[in-house]
């Protein structure tokens, strides 16, 4: 058994750890993805190769990755500047940006823990290239990529892909983030996640991939089961500020970390899976860390994490599994993709 609390330093908040209660008796909903083998291109799916989306575009025969501007956008350039003044005690802002979907890869059959390492890095590549081009926008400053995975976290289409949100203004966890990591240096006069990952390294227990330069863990303070944070050692405050060989070797632990997971019920994994980058407003952000957060829903096979008394009504996360156990897990698994390697992929 497990019972305390965890304070979680990114966040500046407090983590319940309950770890007895995965094992409670369960009658209530059962959620899962186990939905049906879907082919390498769907006639009827937008993402695909040569098929026309909503908008009535066609979208071109791609062969890698592939990016365009979503077509219902969240935030976009003809949001309107002018708004109307609330009644007190309200405030309203513009809500102004770019929204763009990158495709994967042409195969609708595929998640992205099935794309070889030449693809991983290639996307990585594309990733990085859309934080510069995107957070050079004067009237950008924040870029949030970001990927909905599963119909367990509300994702209506399989075809892998992610999303993009350059916005005229900054997500509040990065907004607490920065705060944080900025606090911590100043009082300690070193990193705040130079301090995780070595605290992490230490420990051991909670690790699950590595090479020379990234990381992979469950962290000591995780509010969702088998939540993982995949970074690279160095300090860099974006994907746009690694090497080519740090490139790599965060692709390589990105993907080993996500076969893992799917490996773990063999079957695709849901998720939400977050890139923490620094914002891009023109002002200095000491002491950030970039890093990839993976937040799977389930913390079972076929039961989900909800967010309800405790975290809705309470604001604190309860945590139902001990984040060295979910870390074994991961593991003991192999690192090998349960369905085998992909061919032409």
């Amino acid at each position: 058994m497990l019972w305390e609390e965890r304070w979680h330093p990114l966040r500046r908040e407090w983590v319940i750890v309950s770890a007895h209660r995965n094992h409670r008796p369960w009658h209530g909903e059962v959620a899962g993805d186990s939905a049906p083998a879907q082919p390498a291109h769907a006639a009827d799916c937008y993402l695909c190769p040569g098929n026309s989306r909503v908008s009535g575009q066609a979208n071109p025969a791609y062969d890698g990755v592939f990016v365009f501007d979503n077509d219902h956008p969240c935030v976009g350039p003809a949001a309107p500047v002018e708004l109307a003044a609330p009644l007190a005690p309200y405030q309203s802002r513009p809500a102004q940006g770019v929204s763009r979907v990158v495709c994967f890869t042409p195969r609708h059959d595929l998640t992205l823990a099935r794309l070889g390492p030449s693809q991983f890095t290639a996307l990585l590549q594309t990733l990085q290239d859309q934080y510069r081009e995107l957070g050079a926008r004067k009237e950008v400053a924040h870029v949030l990529v970001f990927e909905n995975k599963g119909s367990a976290v509300g994702v209506s289409n399989p075809h892998p892909h992610c999303q993009i949100y350059a916005t005229n203004f900054v997500f509040r966890t990065i907004e607490l983030e920065v705060e944080a990591q900025a606090e911590y240096l100043r009082e300690h006069r070193r990193p705040l996640f130079r301090d995780i990952i070595a605290a992490e390294e230490t420990d051991g227990r909670r690790l699950v991939a590595s090479q020379d330069s990234a990381v992979a863990f469950v962290p000591w303070f995780a509010r969702y089961p088998y939540e993982t944070m995949v970074a690279p050692r160095l300090m860099h405050g974006s994907l746009a500020d690694l090497s080519r060989r740090e490139l790599a070797d965060l692709g390589d632990v990105l993907r080993e970390t996500l076969i893992r997971l799917e490996n773990l019920w063999r079957t695709p994994m849901p998720y939400v899976m977050t890139l923490h980058q620094e914002p891009t407003d023109g002002v200095a952000h000491p002491g950030f860390h970039f890093y990839i957060e993976i937040a799977p829903p389930l913390r079972k096979p076929g039961l989900r994490k909800y967010l309800a008394g405790p975290e809705l009504g309470g604001g604190n996360f309860l945590q139902d599994s001990a984040p060295e156990a979910m870390a074994a897990e991961l593991r003991q698994v192999p690192a090998a993709h349960y369905l085998g390697p992909v061919r032409d992929a």
